[in-house]
C-alpha cells in the first residue's frame, strides 16, 4: 500500500467515526474515501491488486453497517429521497454516484438517511463537522454536507430545518406527485378553443348540412346569377319579394305593404306569402342579377336549415347521431318536395323543427327521457319562440298550421301539467318562474307577429272577395291516396318510373306526395324496433295518419270530418288552397319514427361490437349503420331543371312609372316584377295567387291598344308609359298591337332596344 493510499484510508476512517461514533462510515463517507482512493491510485501503478481489494471490502462493509443503522428509520429515509441534500451527497466521484444513486434499494435508503444526518447540527450550518470536512475536501466534493453529532452519536435535531448553504428548501414529497400541468399561453389557449369548436357535434352538423345542401341542390350554385331552379315564374316573383322588402325597409318602411306592383292597388304585398323573414338579405345588392343570386343562396340555405332543424329536433327527443341524420335528410330532401323547388316559401320550412327543438330543450323535455327539470333553460325557450315567429314571417302557407300546432301544444301541456300537479299525483313538478316568464313573453311575441302579419291579409280578403278560397278550389288540389306513392318528375330515382301514375293525377305538381319508400320502410320498422316507448310510437303513428288524411283534403270522405271543419272554423285556414302541403308534417313524423329505429339498430351494433376483440365495430358493421342514411340520400337525388332567367330589357332601366308592360299574364308578369328591382317603378303588372279585378280589366281593355278607350282608361288610372316587348308578343292576344297607328291619340312612340315605349 502506498503512502497516498494509507493517508486517504485514515482520513476516511476518521470521517466515518466522527459521524456515527464507533459505527462504520455512512455512504457519503464511503463515497469520499473511494474518490480519494481513486485519485491516489491514479498516481501509482495499475499492478496493485491489494489496494483494490482493500478499498472494495471497506466500501461493502460500510454499506452493510449503514443499512443496519438506518433499518429502523423509514420516515427519515423517505423524507430525504429526492431532497436537495441527497442531490449534494451524490457527489462527483464514481463511488459517490454508485452510493447515492444506488445499485439496490438498501443503498438508496442508506443515502437518504445519511443526507439527513449530514445536514443536522445544533449550532452550526450543515457541512461544518470536524473529520467530515476533511473527508469532503479530500473527496473533491463527493460529500459536501455532514452534520455535527452529539456524545451518543445521534443526529442533531436542528439541522432538519436548516437548508444546505446556497440552496433553497423544497418540498420533499414533490418527487412523488404528478407532473404539474403546463401553463398555456393565450395563443395556445385560443388554438385549443378553436380546435374544440371545430370538432364539436353541432359545428360538424352545420358544415355537413351546408355541404349536403350544395350537393343535393346542384347545379343551383353553378350559375347563380343567371338561372333559377324549377322555372323562372314563381322564383322570379319570390326574388322580387325579397328585394322589395329589403329595399322598402331601408327607404320607406311605412309603405311595406303597398308594393310597386299591381298599381294602383293597395296592400299588394299581401297578395301572396311575403318571405318577409328574408328581408335582411334583401338589403344587400340591387337589380335583377342581385335578386337572382340572393334567391339561389337562400334556396340552398333553406335546405341546409331544414336538415339541421330536423336533426336538432331528433337529437333533442333522444335519437342518436345517425338516426337524427336520417330524420334531417328525409325531411329536407323528401321526393315530394322536389316538385316544390319553385316555391321557396314551402322549401323554407327548417324553422319549424328547429323551433320545436329549442322549445323542448328549454323545457327540459325529451321523448326518450321525459321531463328533466335539471335541464331547463329559459334562454332556449326564448330562442325557440323567436325562431317560431321568424318562421311565421316567411308565410302563412306552412306557417298557419304551425301556429295552430304550437297553440295546441301549449294548451295540452298546460292541462297535462296541471292535472299531474294537482289531481293525479299531487307532487311538486318544478317549472320555474324564469321559464314561465320566457313562455309568456315568447308566446306573446309569437302571437303579436302573427297578428300583425294577419292584418294585411284580412284587409286584402275584405277588399278582394275573389281572393278567398272555396271548397271547390280545395277539391281541385286535393290528391287521391295514390299520390302518397307517386314521385314527381324531378326525382332522379322514381321520376321516369312513375310517369304513368302521374298522368292519372288531376294536378300532379301538387299531388305527387311520395316521402320516400326508404322512409316508409324505416318508419314501419320503427313501430316494432325503436328507442321510443310504445305509447310514443303509437302517438307518432296517429300523427302520420291524421296529417295524411288532412293532406288528402276533400278526397278523404269529402273532408267532412277532417279538412272541411278546419276550413270553415279556423281563422285564415280558408286561405290555404293546397291541402297536399300538409305532407310536410307527415314527413317529419315519419322521420322521427325512422330515427328511433335507426338509433336502436346502432345501439345493437355497439352491443355486438363490445363482444369483439378489439371491442369496436368492424367495417361491415359500420357500413350497416350508415346504410339507412345513404339510401335516404340516394332517394332524394333530383333532376330539377335550372332555366336561364330572361334578360332585363333596357327600357325597364330607363322608363319611369307608373307603367304597363305588355303582353301581360300571370306567368309573364312575374319576370317583369323581377326586372323592376333596378328602380322599383310603379307598374300595373304583377303575379300572385289571385288576379285583382282592376288588373283583369286592364288586360281586357288593352287588347286593342293603342286605341282611344284603352288610352283613356290607362290615363284615368294614372299610367304614364306603356312598354311593349316585341320578343314576347308571339302567341299572345297582343301579337299585332305593335303595328297599330297612334295618330290622333295624343301619345308618342319610341323604340328602346327591342321594346316599344308609348308615352301617354
Amino acid at each position: 500500500m502506498t503512502t497516498e493510499q494509507s493517508d486517504a484510508t485514515d482520513s476516511g476512517g476518521r470521517a466515518g467515526s466522527t459521524i456515527n461514533g464507533d459505527n462504520p462510515p455512512p455512504p457519503e463517507a464511503a463515497g469520499t474515501d473511494a474518490s480519494a482512493t481513486a485519485r491516489a491510485t491514479d498516481d501509482t501503478t495499475a499492478e496493485e491488486p491489494t489496494k483494490e481489494r482493500s478499498s472494495a471490502a471497506a466500501t461493502a462493509k460500510a454499506e452493510q453497517a449503514v443499512a443496519a443503522t438506518t433499518k429502523d428509520q423509514p420516515v427519515a429515509a423517505a423524507t430525504a429521497i429526492g431532497g436537495p441534500a441527497a442531490g449534494k451527497a451524490a457527489g462527483d466521484g464514481p463511488a459517490a454516484g454508485r452510493t447515492a444513486e444506488g445499485d439496490s434499494p438498501a443503498t438508496d435508503r442508506n443515502a437518504a438517511t445519511t443526507t439527513d444526518a449530514t445536514t443536522a447540527g445544533k449550532d452550526e450550518p450543515a457541512g461544518t463537522g470536524g473529520g467530515a470536512s476533511t473527508a469532503a475536501d479530500e473527496g473533491d466534493g463527493a460529500g459536501t454536507a455532514t452534520g455535527k453529532t452529539g456524545k451518543d452519536g445521534k443526529d442533531g435535531a436542528a439541522g432538519k430545518d436548516a437548508p444546505a448553504e446556497g440552496t433553497a428548501k423544497a418540498d420533499p414529497w414533490s418527487a412523488f406527485g404528478p407532473a404539474p400541468d403546463p401553463v398555456l399561453t393565450r395563443p395556445r389557449r385560443a388554438v385549443r378553443a378553436v380546435g374544440r369548436f371545430l370538432v364539436h357535434e353541432w359545428t360538424l352538423a352545420v358544415v355537413a348540412a351546408l355541404a349536403l345542401a350544395v350537393l343535393l341542390t346542384w347545379p343551383t350554385l353553378r350559375y347563380p346569377l343567371y338561372t333559377l331552379p324549377q322555372d323562372y315564374w314563381d322564383p322570379s316573383l319570390q326574388s322580387w319579394q325579397m328585394a322589395w322588402s329589403g329595399h322598402i325597409l331601408l327607404t320607406d318602411p311605412a309603405q311595406l305593404w303597398h308594393a310597386n306592383t299591381f298599381f294602383p292597388e293597395k296592400w299588394s304585398f299581401a297578395f301572396s306569402d311575403t318571405l318577409l323573414g328574408y328581408a335582411p338579405a334583401g338589403m344587400l345588392g340591387t337589380g335583377p342579377e342581385a335578386a337572382v343570386l340572393r334567391y339561389n343562396i337562400m334556396f340552398v340555405l333553406a335546405h341546409a336549415l331544414a336538415t339541421l332543424g330536423a336533426y336538432a329536433l331528433a337529437r333533442q327527443l333522444g335519437a342518436g347521431r345517425i338516426g337524427a341524420a336520417v330524420a334531417g335528410v328525409s325531411y329536407a330532401y323528401a321526393p315530394w318536395l322536389l316538385a316544390q323547388a319553385g316555391h321557396l316559401h314551402i322549401v323554407s320550412n327548417g324553422g319549424i323543427p328547429l323551433a320545436l327543438a329549442m322549445l323542448a330543450r328549454g323545457h327540459g323535455w325529451s321523448l326518450r327521457y321525459g321531463y328533466r327539470p335539471g335541464r331547463r333553460h329559459a334562454g332556449w325557450a326564448y330562442a325557440g319562440w323567436m325562431v317560431a315567429a321568424w318562421q311565421l314571417s316567411l308565410g302563412f302557407g306552412i306557417g298557419l298550421p304551425f301556429a295552430y300546432l304550437l297553440a295546441g301544444i301549449v294548451l295540452v301541456s298546460a292541462v297535462v301539467w296541471f292535472t299531474r300537479r294537482w289531481l293525479v299525483r299531487p307532487v311538486r313538478r318544478p317549472f320555474g318562474v324564469r321559464l314561465l316568464l320566457a313562455d309568456v313573453i315568447g308566446g306573446a311575441l309569437f302571437a303579436a307577429v302573427g297578428a300583425l302579419l294577419a292584418v294585411p291579409y284580412f284587409t286584402v280578403a275584405e277588399l278582394h272577395p275573389n281572393a278567398e278560397r272555396t271548397i271547390g278550389d280545395i277539391a281541385i288540389y286535393s290528391p287521391p291516396a295514390s299520390g302518397f306513392f307517386t314521385a314527381p318528375a324531378e326525382s332522379r330515382i322514381w321520376g321516369d318510373l312513375h310517369e304513368g301514375a302521374r298522368a292519372a293525377l288531376p294536378w300532379h305538381p301538387e299531388m305527387t306526395l311520395l316521402p320516400g319508400f326508404v322512409l316508409y320502410a324505416l318508419a314501419a320498422g320503427g313501430l316494432f324496433f325503436s328507442v321510443w316507448r310504445l305509447r310514443h310510437r303509437l302517438l307518432l303513428l296517429a300523427g302520420v295518419l291524421v296529417t295524411m288524411a288532412l293532406a288528402m283534403g276533400t278526397r278523404f270522405f269529402h273532408g267532412t270530418f277532417t279538412y272541411v271543419p278546419l276550413f270553415e272554423h279556423l281563422p285564415g285556414w280558408n286561405g290555404l288552397r293546397t291541402p297536399g302541403r300538409m305532407m310536410l308534417w307527415t314527413t317529419l313524423l315519419l322521420g322521427l319514427l325512422a330515427a328511433g329505429a335507426v338509433t336502436a339498430f346502432c345501439a345493437r351494433v355497439r352491443e355486438l361490437a363490445a363482444e369483439r376483440v378489439p371491442p369496436w365495430p368492424g367495417p361491415w358493421l359500420r357500413l350497416a349503420t350508415l346504410l339507412p342514411l345513404l339510401l335516404v340520400l340516394v332517394e332524394g337525388l333530383n333532376t330539377t331543371p335550372h332555366p336561364v332567367v330572361p334578360v332585363q330589357p333596357a327600357a325597364l332601366r330607363t322608363v319611369d312609372g307608373p307603367m304597363l308592360v305588355l303582353p301581360s299574364s300571370q306567368n309573364l308578369d312575374q319576370p317583369v316584377m323581377l326586372w323592376s328591382t333596378s328602380r322599383f317603378q310603379d307598374m300595373v303588372n304583377g303575379g300572385s295567387g289571385f288576379t285583382p279585378d282592376s288588373q283583369a280589366r286592364v288586360r281586357e281593355l288593352t287588347l286593342g291598344f293603342p286605341d282611344q278607350s284603352s288610352v283613356d282608361y290607362l290615363r284615368s288610372l294614372g299610367v304614364r308609359n306603356v312598354v311593349i316587348l316585341r320578343d314576347q308578343l308571339a302567341g299572345t292576344p297582343w301579337e299585332r298591337i305593335v303595328d297599330n297607328p297612334v295618330d290622333g291619340l295624343g301619345i308618342t312612340r319610341e323604340e328602346v332596344g327591342d321594346a316599344v315605349v308609348y308615352r301617354l
